[in-house]
């Protein structure tokens, strides 16, 4: 069966089984579980509607169930299990982890990319949207800002490792020590200031995001407020820090997590850079080095990251939420 066929075949079974669903399952919900007839048809609709929401929910529940909930515990259960995955160990992979030197660089580095990507992206857009708000052609200059969030993380390694290249001929950085009369130097093998020059790629990708959300958020301050402060004798650095920034504190919070969730799984331009060479090893590629030698190794490092990222995940839930009410 060609791709094509497949294709069309499951959105016409998957729709049409949701519609059954639904259909079928609210027919017997108010016709033979709840029927509105007896002594008192009033109670019998009130707990169908009771009802009723869990049946919407019955299939992402499952779902989430399958594909979220099993998977975690299985992941953490093979962990405690060593190599071939045939004796059980405890927490012998977690100890041996933590001891590892390889696991503790991994791990300071991505505190690192945690401490400098999300503010370096966040203040950067906050910084473009107050800018090219002001603008005539700022349409245009957000386009040109947003377009690398639609380039996948490789090719947009691959864009920065031409900029990077130890080559005057190509590299950027390279080019201008040239101009200067310096030695070519290859910035992804400088210890520690290698980690800053991979983080710069994922900085050039988020910034977009980040001015995207937080311009929507600027043009949503009502204009009454900077009008009072225009009024009151305030100057335009005023105005953005004790007026506009205040009120898109919540907006700015969210758009903060959300890149620190993304940074936090980060793999793409790691891998695609340096291999995790040089002292840029991050938690995910550590896990990849053990993935296919080391399963129950590699599973105790996912589990990890998910102890890392749930914290996260859930204060930015949390804000979502105020910012909705």
């Amino acid at each position: 069966m060609s791709p094509l066929i497949q294709g069309v075949l499951t959105i016409i079974i998957g729709v049409g089984g949701c519609i059954g669903y639904f259909f079928a399952s609210n027919l017997i919900l108010d016709k033979v579980i709840f029927p509105p007839k007896g002594d008192n048809p009033g109670r019998n609709i009130n707990r169908a509607n009771m009802v009723r929401p869990w049946l919407f929910l019955l299939p992402a529940i499952l779902a989430l169930g399958l594909y979220l909930v099993y998977p975690v515990i299985g992941s953490f259960w093979r962990s405690l299990f060593n190599r071939a995955g045939d004796e059980f160990i405890g927490f012998g992979n977690y100890i041996t982890m933590f001891g590892d030197d390889q696991f503790r660089i991994s791990l300071f580095n991505n505190f690192l990319w945690v401490l400098v990507v999300p503010a370096a992206a966040t203040f950067f857009g906050l910084l473009v949207a107050q800018l090219t708000d002001r603008m005539k052609w700022g349409n245009i200059a957000k386009s040109l800002i947003f377009m690398p969030m639609a380039i996948s993380f490789v090719g947009a390694s691959l864009i920065w490792k031409f900029v990077y290249a130890n080559n005057p001929d190509i590299g950027m950085i390279n080019a201008v020590r040239d101009v200067f009369g310096l030695a070519p130097v290859d910035v992804l093998q400088l210890p520690f200031w290698n980690n800053f020059f991979l983080m710069v790629i994922l900085i050039w990708i988020q910034t977009g995001f980040a001015m995207v959300i937080l311009s929507a958020a600027l043009r949503g301050i009502p204009e009454e407020t900077v009008e009072a402060a225009i009024i009151d004798g305030a100057n335009p650095f005023q105005i953005f820090f004790k007026i506009k920034v205040p009120q898109i504190m919540g907006t700015i919070v969210v758009v903060w997590t959300t890149i620190t969730i993304l940074v936090l799984k980060v793999f793409d331009i790691v891998y695609t850079m340096t291999g995790g060479n040089f002292g840029t090893e991050i938690l995910p590629s550590y896990m990849m080095s053990y993935m296919f030698r080391d399963d129950g190794r590699a599973t105790a490092v996912a589990f990890v990251i998910m102890l890392i990222v749930l914290p996260v995940m859930i204060w930015n839930i949390a804000q979502a939420r105020k910012e909705m009410r």
